[in-house]
């Protein structure tokens, strides 16, 4: 959409990361937490464990200790050192670069797929957090709560090749206007696009508890071999 283009022209992912395997650890880390709270203890974290192998080799209970102020720690934990023994284990210790491939890794969805596609590789893809999910629904671009029902519907609607960049731009509009509760929409100059302006709403999703945002779910880790 042009309104949000000339309101968030330069967008990037706020998590920080050096390469693909630290973005989706941190996005792996970035589930009902800000992004502010993951770049506050993924710098000892990368420090600690620079490659997939590391991850691989690590006690759980040592990850533990360097994600524990970012919320499901434990489960968070496991994921990120069964992502990591798996992509050392089938990819060579590099993150693969395929949605196909990366949704079938410990810990990796849709939502957090694109995001690695997306600000990792540069290929385009639509993050379907709770920030865009619920814009979405309220401009009226989709009617589904499902993220990955809500990922398609904007896939048809959005050129491919600004697919990243309008996932982030809801994403920011979602932060600092649209919010979940009182949204500003006095303030809002997409008010003239949007069949919701005016309404003050509760959220649009409930995030389930031990659910993660975008629908992923901070649970169980897959057993890997040893």
């Amino acid at each position: 959409m042009a309104e949000l283009g000339k309101l968030y022209a330069e967008t990037k992912t706020a998590l920080h990361f050096g390469d693909p395997l630290q973005l989706a650890v941190a996005t792996i880390l970035s589930a009902q937490c800000t992004d502010k709270r993951v770049n506050m203890v993924t710098p000892a974290l990368f420090a600690r464990f620079a490659t997939a192998a590391d991850f691989a080799a690590a006690d759980v209970a040592e990850i533990e200790t360097y994600i524990k102020t970012t919320g499901f720690f434990r489960n968070k934990a496991k994921f990120i050192k069964a992502f990591c023994t798996a992509i050392v284990t089938e990819f060579g210790g590099a993150v693969p670069g395929t949605l196909d491939e990366l949704v079938k890794l410990p810990g990796i969805g849709r939502k957090t797929a694109n995001v690695v596609l997306g600000d990792g590789f540069g290929i385009p893809g639509i993050t379907v957090d709770t920030h865009v999910g619920r814009l979405s629904r309220r401009l009226g671009l989709t009617t589904y709560t499902d993220p990955v029902k809500v990922e398609f519907d904007l896939m048809k609607l959005v050129p491919q090749p600004e697919w990243t960049r309008f996932s982030h731009q809801l994403i920011l509009h979602g932060r600092n206007v649209c919010f979940a509760r009182s949204p500003k929409c006095d303030a809002c100059t997409l008010a003239s696009l949007c069949p919701r302006v005016g309404v003050v709403a509760k959220p649009t999703t409930a995030v389930s508890k031990g659910k993660a945002a975008g629908g992923e779910k901070p649970a169980r880790a897959r057993k890997t071999s040893p």
